[in-house]
């Protein structure tokens, strides 16, 4: 399938704010997203069911997928915002529907959660959509410096962004070295693997692997990488970039375990590809904005991340 990359941002365009996992319990944290987006010279539409609540779910699965489906299909829209990520994004896989966003090609935002609909929207429309900043966890409350520039150049800029520059001159770490280049794919971890065997997981062959998480304890992704052990995971991709894992570590000093370091050796040291490690993505203060289906070149020996194109037209 042909890969499509959505129009470049510009200043007056129409956001459209979806809610398609968990909703806020704070309001106000949606004020304070959309007047950020006012802030910096952009209009804003907000979905008919963000606000709604159903359980640990943003309303119910019709509703998500609703207005998931209308913001794609509404010309007017240029961008799409998730508000928040949480659980429920794969319950709506089967309810969206990819030719719309075949034919409406725009950026989709999100992370974590958001995982499920990127990988989703890969396979099925052929789209390039960013894992960067939401509206709630992000612009509603002091986004940083260096995650509001990456973003903002990066949906407004048609130029090839090349060389990586991380917060305050930050260095990646090696768990193996090499080189390597293709289009990068993955996000967070457990929705990752969760999708492992469907028909919304796009191949792996010859792609280049990043993967974050939060708060699942060291034995947890143990399993999972054991399974894509299994599944040849890793024997398939060019190459791995391992985000931040916030809050992965053993919370009790009296019990006995493996540290989130470790079980990275397990699985990654032995491999035949360059493996980095301490990415600046996923659930902190200072991330990158990865365009999920864009080609990167990698080069753990050296250190460096190199997106090869521009993820805009």
């Amino acid at each position: 399938m042909r890969l499509i990359k959505p129009a470049k941002l510009k200043t007056g365009d129409v956001i459209g704010i979806i809610s398609p996992a968990s909703s806020t319990q704070d309001p106000k944290k949606i004020e304070n997203g959309v007047q950020y987006l006012e802030k910096n010279g952009y209009r804003v539409e907000i979905g008919k069911n963000v606000g709604k609540t159903n359980g640990y779910l943003a309303g119910t699965d019709q509703e998500r997928a609703d207005d998931l489906n209308l913001m794609f299909k509404n010309k007017n829209i240029k961008a799409i915002i998730c508000l928040r990520g949480g659980y429920g994004a794969s319950r709506i896989l089967d309810k969206i529907n990819y030719k719309i966003i075949r034919n409406n090609p725009k950026i989709f935002v999100g992370f974590s959660e958001i995982t499920a609909l990127q990988m989703a929207i890969l396979q099925k429309a052929g789209l390039i959509t960013f894992a960067g900043p939401m509206l709630a966890p992000d612009f509603a409350d002091n986004v940083s410096t260096y995650t509001e520039e990456f973003f903002w150049r990066i949906i407004t800029s048609n130029k090839k962004m090349g060389r990586l520059k991380y917060p305050d001159n930050g260095k990646l770490t090696a768990i193996t070295k090499g080189s390597s280049s293709g289009r990068i794919l993955g996000g967070n971890l457990s929705v990752f693997a969760a999708l492992i065997g469907t028909v919304y997981l796009p191949s792996m062959k010859e792609k280049i692997l990043m993967l974050e998480d939060i708060n699942e304890l060291p034995y947890k992704i143990d399993r999972i990488l054991n399974q894509m052990k299994m599944l040849k995971v890793f024997k398939q991709v060019r190459g791995v970039i391992l985000g931040r894992f916030v809050g992965c570590y053993e919370h009790d000093p009296m019990k006995k375990t493996l540290t989130l370091g470790e079980v990275m050796e397990d699985y990654l040291s032995h491999l035949k590809i360059p493996v980095l490690y301490a990415f600046p993505h996923g659930h902190i203060k200072d991330k990158v904005t990865v365009p999920l289906g864009l080609k990167v070149k990698i080069n753990s020996t050296k250190g460096f991340i190199d997106y090869a194109e521009s993820a805009v037209k």
